[in-house]
């Protein structure tokens, strides 16, 4: 065996460990290389780009550029490559739907130029992660909610309580008939709903139905993650929670434990459901553990 001498092995150790974290750099730019930003247009200001992550939503025009959510840190430069094909000029306002990074991750980037809104509980999670640079926190916080005059349109930002975490908001187009959903939707998919961020079952189907009662069958439903949707697909998705809530109501009642539940599964209605994040059994345990 070679025996290094004692003054070299710290700098053994400190380049072997840069050069694990130039590795992990590495895998997530490779990760993200061949994702593309691809807009959708649905009105003449407002547009939904889909890539990794929460689906953005922009409004471009006289007034600027507004997007909500801007996805992973990796996607920044891509997500400005594609704001700049519909319209030159940084973001000035960045709203975003919840903390979690698949839609919060790029805030870094677009807060040096433009003005980061959310409400109170998202800055509180983002500010306790010493990982979070100053510049991707929230400077604009509310409550109950904000309404963003801008670019012909008012756009108003509502929160309404616990659902897929405790600071979670959608965006009502007031002219448009457009509303960004972020991650109160899931499109024909299993939600997920993180409880350990504030999350709760019933808040979360309460907060759906709520939404649905303002809107019309012309109105283009944004969903956290998946198509472009419409008012009877968040019905279906609504339904979808009612009878998962009833089913395990029930089930919780007859005494099964959740390994049992696990075992049996859900009602095969709902199996189609199931997706690689949220599986059938992900989805059983987190009704369980909630409800």
């Amino acid at each position: 065996m070679i025996s290094l001498p004692k003054i070299a092995r710290p700098a053994l150790l400190i380049g072997t460990l840069f050069a694990m974290a130039l590795g992990s750099m590495a895998t997530a730019e490779d990760r993200f290389k061949d994702v593309e930003i691809t807009p959708i247009k649905l009105s003449n200001t407002t547009y939904m780009f889909v890539g990794s992550g929460g689906n953005i939503g922009v409004s471009a025009g006289e007034d600027g550029v507004l997007i909500i959510d801007d996805q992973f840190a990796p996607l920044a430069n891509k997500i400005s490559l594609a704001l700049s094909q519909i319209q030159t000029g940084a973001p000035k306002f960045i709203i975003n739907t919840h903390y979690h990074g698949d839609h919060t991750g790029a805030n870094a980037h677009f807060g040096k130029m433009g003005t980061i809104m959310a409400h109170d509980n998202v800055l509180k999670r983002l500010a306790s992660d010493n990982k979070t640079a100053p510049e991707a926190l929230p400077v604009i916080t509310y409550d109950q909610g904000i309404t963003v005059h801008f670019n012909g349109d008012a756009l108003k930002v509502r929160h309404m309580g616990p659902g897929h975490t405790d600071g979670d908001s959608v965006v009502i187009w007031s002219n448009d008939k457009i509303v960004h959903m972020g991650d109160l939707f899931f499109k024909d998919k299993f939600p997920y709903i993180d409880l350990k961020a504030g999350g709760s079952v019933e808040g979360y189907r309460d907060n759906v139905s709520a939404v649905l009662r303002g809107l019309d069958e012309q109105t283009k439903i944004i969903p956290g993650h998946g198509a472009l949707a419409n008012k009877s697909d968040l019905t279906r998705f609504k339904h979808m929670l009612d009878a998962s809530i009833t089913w395990m109501k029930d089930q919780k009642q007859s005494g099964l434990s959740l390994a049992e539940l696990k075992t049996a599964g859900m009602p095969e209605k709902w199996k189609g459901w199931s997706w690689q994040f949220i599986s059938e059994e992900k989805w059983i345990e987190t009704l369980y553990n909630d409800l």
